[in-house]
């Protein structure tokens, strides 16, 4: 795949986030004193990847027996954070005298229970010593206080269109892709600043293309660009009061593009303030709506009735 043959192998071949790169190579210039990481910020913007040149660079060819990755999405069990993390910490000592800690990559960290972080609190602090704890989320206000405060936070950014483009370009001359500049563009703009999307999309697309040169057309059949104009969609149905259509159009996006309630919900946020008639009053209403929602869905909320509630507060919106 695409995104791992050119995922960044080192610090200096990560796309943008110029500041946040050199704050960390200034950490990494003396390892014994490196402080646990916390990397926060949008989806596709190279937290991950930077996570791994991290690891390479201090582990070197001790990479995959020092560091321990894990994702806290599948498994955010307070169990996991006792039993997988504290045993690898003490595992650490057992190691060569020349390595002094091990490194644990804990991706999507803002998806553990509150349980889960209150024990990987008391973990860090006593295997601090052997480890040195990597944390990854997309939300740092996800992360509870104690966790953030033991932590050096180094947040990420949406990547500046004209680097991820370029950086694009660079894959299709690598993959011997002739591709439309103007094609590239749009794939990185349909991906919503996404680059790892984007590359799925790329690849995708030129395998479709067959050869031929990738133009905008065939970016059009192959990327999911109705997403955006479904959820707005969704949206103005439901300020018109048509409650049915609008849910019918949530199932749509839900089981024909396989989106969660929390992409819907951030896909609704970026449109709502697009939908034509709506007053100010309206916009504030509507976001209050989308954040209420968003926010039951971080408790664990259902995700269908949560979003169902969310338009029928649309409906009545529209009706003001």
């Amino acid at each position: 795949m695409w995104i791992e043959k050119y995922r960044p192998k080192t610090l200096d071949d990560v796309v943008n986030q110029k500041e946040t790169i050199e704050g960390i190579k200034a950490l990494l210039n003396t390892p014994s004193t490196m402080p646990h990481l916390l990397l926060s910020g949008p989806p596709g913007t190279g937290k991950s990847s930077v996570a791994l040149c991290i690891a390479r660079q201090l582990m070197g060819e001790n990479f995959r027996k020092l560091v321990l990755e894990l994702n806290a999405s599948d498994e955010r069990g307070i169990g996991v954070v006792r039993e997988r993390i504290k045993g690898f910490s003490q595992i650490i000592q057992a190691t060569p005298s020349g390595v002094q800690f091990g490194l644990v990559i804990l991706d999507e960290s803002d998806e553990m229970t509150r349980d889960a972080q209150t024990a990987l609190r008391r973990i860090m602090e006593t295997s601090s010593r052997t480890c040195r704890f990597i944390l990854i989320c997309n939300y740092q206000s996800g992360i509870i206080e104690p966790i953030q405060s033991r932590c050096s936070v180094f947040r990420f950014s949406l990547l500046d269109e004209k680097d991820a483009v370029e950086h694009l370009l660079r894959v299709c001359k690598a993959e011997s892709v002739d591709a439309d500049p103007k094609a590239v563009e749009r794939i990185f703009q349909l991906s919503g600043g996404d680059l790892r999307s984007a590359i799925n999309y790329l690849q995708v697309a030129a395998i479709r293309s067959k050869g031929a040169k990738l133009d905008v057309s065939i970016v059009e059949k192959v990327v999911p660009v109705a997403e955006n104009e479904v959820i707005r969609n969704m949206l103005d149905l439901a300020l018109k009061g048509e409650f049915i259509k609008a849910r019918d159009v949530m199932y749509e996006l839900m089981g024909k593009h396989g989106l969660s309630g929390r992409e819907i919900i951030r896909g609704a946020n970026r449109e709502v303030v697009r939908i034509s008639g709506l007053s100010g009053q309206g916009q504030v209403d509507a976001v209050r709506a989308l954040g209420e929602c968003d926010f039951r869905l971080t408790q664990g909320a259902n995700e269908d009735i949560q979003i169902s509630a969310m338009l029928a507060q649309l409906s009545l919106i529209g009706r003001k």
